[in-house]
């Protein structure tokens, strides 16, 4: 069985190495229950519509080729109480490897404020969290915030860079509650451009703003397509809080060690589809679906 994954080729999210050469991050996630498969670059095909592309390589992204910037970003709307989650991700934090830095930040007013740039340090890190604000408005659009992150704030690295947004994904910006937000799209363009994966977590807002089984799903359909677009994965329990963030951040961890970095060669210049299947049974590739 084949398993297809549709990704978008451009500056960032597929890193030019040179006019004809791409490289893209895609993470392996085995069928549940399974232990991860071992895949080789003869598993992997790279297609543009119907046109097969060389994989020039297939890195596994372990050992001296490990190396990651993971920013933790917490909306500065959510309610004070989300402190008690603090634990969790200290423990997330103290279980990744040497190779990860961690960057710690709050969405604010379309802005970021970074307490922590990536650090190696993982104690402090750890270190670098603070009690939201927990006032209306204090992050009208966490995803102009996320773009002002990746545009402005967070130098260029041959580490992979990834994030991980813990929001109730309200937009105050855009109330006309459909999948057209223009800030959505422009931090999904922004992260793709980047080579940003994203992962999110729903976290309701602390003064009930967006509340409600419509505006909580259609929230959430929000931070879905950021993570579907770049590579990444949303966790939200219904639409409520989870009671825990501890199942989410050890799927997370998991997807960290199963990552792969390949090298293509494209055809034509610009964004365009590009479909990546496997042969290897029970496993599928997850990457960036478009531009």
């Amino acid at each position: 069985m084949k398993f297809i994954v549709w990704i978008a080729l451009g500056t960032g999210l597929a890193t030019s190495l040179s006019a004809a050469q791409v490289s893209m991050v895609v993470t392996a996630e085995p069928q549940h229950g399974t232990a991860p498969a071992l895949i080789d670059r003869q598993d992997v095909t790279v297609l543009q519509h119907k046109q097969r592309l060389p994989v020039l390589d297939w890195v596994p992204l372990r050992g001296d080729q490990a190396a990651l910037q993971l920013y933790i970003l917490i909306d500065d709307g959510l309610s004070a109480s989300f402190s008690n989650q603090f634990g969790d991700l200290r423990q997330f934090i103290a279980n990744q490897p040497a190779t990860t830095e961690i960057g710690v930040g709050y969405l604010r007013y379309g802005s970021v404020q970074i307490t922590q740039t990536p650090t190696a340090d993982h104690d402090r890190a750890a270190g670098a969290f603070r009690v939201p604000f927990s006032s209306p408005g204090q992050s009208p659009s966490p995803y102009m915030s996320l773009s002002e992150l990746i545009r402005k704030k967070w130098p260029a690295s041959d580490a992979r860079r990834e994030v991980l947004l813990i929001s109730s994904g309200v937009d105050l910006d855009y109330r006309s509650w459909d999948m057209n937000d223009p800030y959505l799209n422009s931090a999904v363009q922004d992260a793709q451009q980047a080579g940003v994966i994203v992962y999110t977590i729903y976290w309701g807002d602390a003064h009930g703003v967006g509340r409600g089984p419509w505006n909580a799903t259609m929230s959430q359909g929000y931070l879905t397509q950021l993570t579907d677009q770049t590579g990444g994965e949303s966790w939200f329990q219904g639409i409520g809080n989870p009671v825990s963030l501890h199942p989410f951040l050890d799927d997370l961890s998991t997807r960290l060690t199963e990552q792969y970095r390949v090298i293509f060669a494209k055809s034509g210049s610009g964004l365009k589809p590009i479909r990546v299947t496997t042969e290897v049974p029970r496993v599928k590739l997850v990457a960036p679906r478009k531009a």
